[in-house]
């Protein structure tokens, strides 16, 4: 029997409620086996980042070839990426591996407002990432600093934005509206030749740290068992909506604490 196996590229995070932690509980919990290549080393915890380590390039680019040379891969989850020079080695990285079911989340801000990504890195991510990605999933804010434009409003100005990053090389966006307001939280899975509606229920509670993360990691994980993307998208939703569904059933930190990964478990 093939394992499904599934990388995370993404910074650490040292609290384990985002990042490559919660990448690999994401992977773990949803039937695949996890394997890393870190960008970052990050000091923090529920209640913000107070250092940033980037990883050298070389050292990115050795993960890469150390992973990808002896696992067979079949979904790559790209996280946060701190400058150009880890973009570009992550970018040629993915290359040199033939890797094409890729998730990338453009990570340029943590949950708490701190910037993790350089404005001089933007677009090296819109240059060298977007076009190599199976889906990208950004936030409202995100996609708003993708295209240097106001934080789109409603399901119409996210579809647009949807489409306008499509035109700038991504083959899908899924445009995550949990940013927005609403009984709902809707997202969008759009293509150049088709937009879905995919709904989950909006949850109140603080405890959200690693939302983000885990969508695209649940993502990624759908695709490493070789469902199509669309199926994948839908049971990420349902995965992530549980997971934050359960989040007040942990005490973890003094701030915005995780999600429950393990909800099914403990």
């Amino acid at each position: 029997m093939t394992t499904p196996i599934a990388v995370t590229i993404a910074g650490s995070d040292s609290s384990g409620g985002a990042g490559v932690q919660a990448d690999l509980k994401t992977f773990s919990a949803l039937g695949v086996y996890g394997a890393s290549v870190i960008t970052a080393l990050t000091a923090q915890n529920t209640r913000g980042v107070t250092a940033i380590h980037d990883v050298p390039p070389a050292l990115v680019a050795a993960q890469i070839d150390a992973v990808f040379s002896d696992l067979a891969v079949g979904a790559v989850k790209i996280g946060m990426l701190g400058n150009a020079a880890i973009i570009a080695a992550v970018a040629a990285g993915l290359e040199r591996h033939n890797q094409t079911n890729v998730v990338l989340d453009p990570v340029m801000a943590a949950t708490s407002g701190r910037r993790l990504l350089g404005a001089d890195a933007v677009e090296a991510l819109r240059r060298e990432l977007l076009p190599r990605a199976r889906v990208i999933t950004p936030n409202l804010p995100e996609a708003a600093a993708l295209l240097e434009a106001p934080e789109a409003r409603d399901e119409n100005e996210m579809l647009a934005q949807a489409d306008r990053l499509i035109a700038l090389g991504a083959n899908a966006v899924l445009m995550k509206g949990g940013h927005a307001g609403g009984a709902e939280s809707i997202d969008l899975l759009v293509t150049a030749t088709a937009s879905i509606r995919v709904i989950g229920e909006r949850i109140a509670t603080r405890n959200t740290h690693g939302t983000g993360c885990t969508l695209a990691a649940a993502i990624a994980a759908g695709l490493a068992h070789g469902r199509g993307l669309t199926q994948a998208v839908h049971d990420a939703k349902e995965y992530i909506t549980s997971a934050i569904g359960a989040a007040d059933r942990l005490s973890i930190g003094t701030g915005p604490g995780p999600v429950h990964h393990f909800f099914r478990w403990w």
